[in-house]
């Protein structure tokens, strides 16, 4: 199984996120990416390349542009109105609200403004280089996405920044290009066929469900912590199950406190069936790895064990599978806990 890899991600270097409250050293930061890269390494069965470039187009076609425009420039922008910010954050966050009653909102000509414009919470903060590692990311997901669409059974994507989370007009949540959803809509608008992407990061991928809500060819399949105690709250609850032409193509399965694996499984298990009734021609798998029992941001409980047969479930699918990274904080055991997933799926 290729992995598809580039130092890229480097470049998007938090020290510093606000979070409950308070400001502390990211969840978020190089050292997960590296852990995973150190442990595939190692094994010595899993081929590294660097991915290809593939411009923004494939960007555009599922974000605002103006999203990427503000994301290009953003830090520079805030670094000449504000001074000297190695992390720069929101301190502002637009409402339509706001103007009740009045004409619809425009982005705001302040870049102290447009932060808060484009971004939906406080953890997610731009470095120097966060607009070039998010580059990257998305060169990550299509090119491997690439190498299965050419015949590969399986591929993985090392991933970073992370990209669940980015709406299509919005970033936060670690998340700033949706990855994703970038390589589900490149399969479907050049093949013609269905997508499914199945997303078993704890947190749910509200930026994932928006993105597809109202389409018919790219299904999303989601194993979470329940929104009513976990991030991002107020969305991914089991009665959102798309509109319009996507009616019956969102699944969302909020998980119990605690699931352990052989409840996170049944779940999966149920996924799996979802999926195959659906029919897609392509699995995209967002793989988030916070659903570890010692996860310092989650409250489910799989084990390393648990990580290796959801692997080799998803296997029995049968279908061409893209496995994107997402979450995954525990960085002690992230990197075994990615190979373990990865060795379910491909067998051996």
């Amino acid at each position: 199984m290729h992995v598809v890899y580039t130092p890229a991600h480097l470049r998007h270097d938090p020290h510093v996120e606000f979070e409950t409250s308070t400001a502390h050293s990211p969840f978020e930061h190089i050292g997960r990416a590296e852990t995973i890269r150190e442990t595939l390494q190692a094994d010595g069965s899993f081929p590294f390349r660097a991915p290809d470039e593939w411009g923004t187009a494939p960007i555009e076609a599922i974000h605002d542009p103006g999203l990427l425009r503000f994301l290009t420039t953003a830090w520079a922008e805030y670094q000449a109105a504000n001074g000297d910010h190695r992390e720069v954050t929101p301190d502002f966050f637009y409402s339509s609200d706001l103007r009740n009653k009045m004409s619809p909102p425009t982005e705001p000509p302040s870049i102290n403004g447009r932060m808060g414009y484009w971004c939906f919470e406080t953890t997610t903060p731009l470095t120097e280089g966060t607009y070039e590692a998010a580059r990257g990311a998305v060169d990550t997901a299509l090119t491997t996405t690439k190498l299965v669409l050419d015949g590969e059974r399986y591929a993985y994507g090392l991933c970073r920044p992370p990209g669940h989370h980015a709406t299509s007009r919005r970033y936060g949540g670690y998340c700033f290009f949706n990855n994703a959803a970038i390589a589900a809509h490149h399969v479907a608008a050049t093949t013609g066929t269905k997508v499914t992407i199945l997303d078993v990061d704890y947190h749910h991928g509200n930026g994932t469900q928006e993105i597809f809500y109202d389409r018919d060819d790219v299904q999303y399949v989601s194993l979470h912590g329940d929104p009513a105690r976990a991030y991002p709250y107020s969305i991914g609850y089991a009665d959102e199950t798309g509109t319009g032409r996507g009616l019956g193509l969102n699944l969302n399965m909020p998980m119990p406190l605690r699931a352990d694996d052989d409840t996170y499984l049944a779940g999966l298990a149920t996924a799996c069936d979802a999926i195959s009734a659906f029919g897609p021609s392509t699995l995209i798998v967002s793989l988030g790895l916070d659903t570890f029992f010692t996860d310092p941001i989650s409250d489910l409980a799989v084990t390393t064990d648990g990580f290796e047969r959801c692997g080799a479930l998803v296997a029995e699918l049968g279908l061409p599978t893209v496995v994107l990274q997402e979450g995954g904080y525990d960085v002690s055991a992230l990197g075994e806990n990615v190979r373990r997933w990865l060795v379910g799926l491909r067998g051996s």
